[in-house]
């Protein structure tokens, strides 16, 4: 690959293994293996490679165990790969040296606020600005700000172990958001936050990256959220990507179908089984499941032989293909 000044994030062959420890049940080897341990090898992330540009936001996406987890440690500096590599603004994340650390930012829904849950969320605040060295009115103003977006007043003062997970999350986002970074890992950000907070923080992250050029990369199970941030999806399954490119054409290369709908005013019935495989059927609205080759000509024979009064053809929903693929992975289809 030919290096780009634009590629805040360059990952070549990327590869995680892990030796972890087996032994058959009982007694017998329990004890065997006190002596003579057997390993096999887990492979979390495999030659996996992409680049993202300064200003992008970008979702990964995959079923549990995939290795989406993994890859954003490795490119946060807190694993190290076992083989491949990978540049983030330029530096080799396994150094972590002082200067990236303080350009990059990791949010992990499970654990939003690390250190001392004694500490106040304002010391929290406190002990952040002096550990990236940011000047007082700096604070000051990105604090203000992010109490106004995440609705911090009423938590500053408060500890962090008093706090519920969705009050976590909220004063997590803040911190993680403080030092202004240039490059975002956000691990299912959102857990815990209510419908109204969740849309904020999209509509705060996506602001933040178009004004500030900041690189994102979002880990969601919340595929409407993924939907609503990413122009761009990265899915990876068992450790190894499956498709990179835009959300648009995600179904496309997932689907064969497309799903027709039509709302329309007949009196007599109809057998719609004739156009495709029925997917609902209530209130004169059907939906219908169609080769996705066989739409153009089924969409024409709707409308001259049903009339209805409103028609569309859309690539199904994400989550459902999503799902089917799932599906197939795990049956070996």
């Amino acid at each position: 690959m030919t290096p780009h000044s634009d590629d805040a994030v360059i990952v070549e062959e990327l590869t995680r293994t892990y030796r972890v420890p087996i032994r058959a049940g009982g007694l017998r080897a329990a004890l065997a293996s006190v002596v003579r341990r057997e390993f096999r090898t887990v492979e979390a992330v495999t030659r996996l490679s992409f680049r993202i540009p300064a200003g992008q936001v970008v979702g990964l996406i995959g079923p549990n165990g995939a290795g989406k987890t993994t890859t954003m440690k490795l490119l946060a500096g807190v694993l190290q790969p076992t083989a491949g590599s990978a540049t983030v603004l330029g530096y080799r994340p396994g150094r972590r040296e002082r200067s990236f650390l303080a350009s990059i930012a990791l949010l992990r829904g499970s654990q939003p606020i690390g250190g001392a849950t004694e500490l106040t969320v304002q010391d929290q605040f406190q002990f952040r600005r002096l550990l990236y060295e940011i000047p007082r009115a700096d604070c000051a103003a990105h604090l203000a700000e992010l109490e106004e977006l995440l609705g911090l007043g009423d938590l500053l003062h408060r500890q962090v172990r008093a706090l519920s997970l969705g009050q976590r999350m909220r004063a997590g986002l803040a911190l993680a958001l403080l030092h202004r970074p240039r490059v975002l890992f956000l691990d299912e950000p959102t857990i815990g936050l209510d419908a109204s907070a969740a849309l904020a923080f999209r509509d705060f992250v996506a602001r933040y990256a178009a004004t500030t050029g900041a690189a994102v990369i979002l880990t969601s199970h919340y595929l409407a959220e993924v939907e609503a941030l990413c122009s761009r999806i990265i899915l990876i399954d068992k450790g190894r990507p499956r498709f990179d490119g835009a959300l648009a054409t995600l179904a496309r290369e997932l689907s064969s179908w497309k799903e027709i709908r039509l709302t329309y005013d007949l009196d007599r019935p109809v057998s719609w089984q004739q156009y495709g495989d029925v997917i609902s059927d209530q209130d004169r609205t059907v939906s219908l499941r169609v080769d996705r080759d066989r739409a153009p000509e089924v969409a024409a024979r709707l409308l001259a032989e049903i009339r209805p009064t409103d028609v569309s053809v859309v690539d199904p929903p994400l989550e459902v293909v999503l799902d089917r693929f799932y599906r197939d992975e795990v049956s070996g289809g």
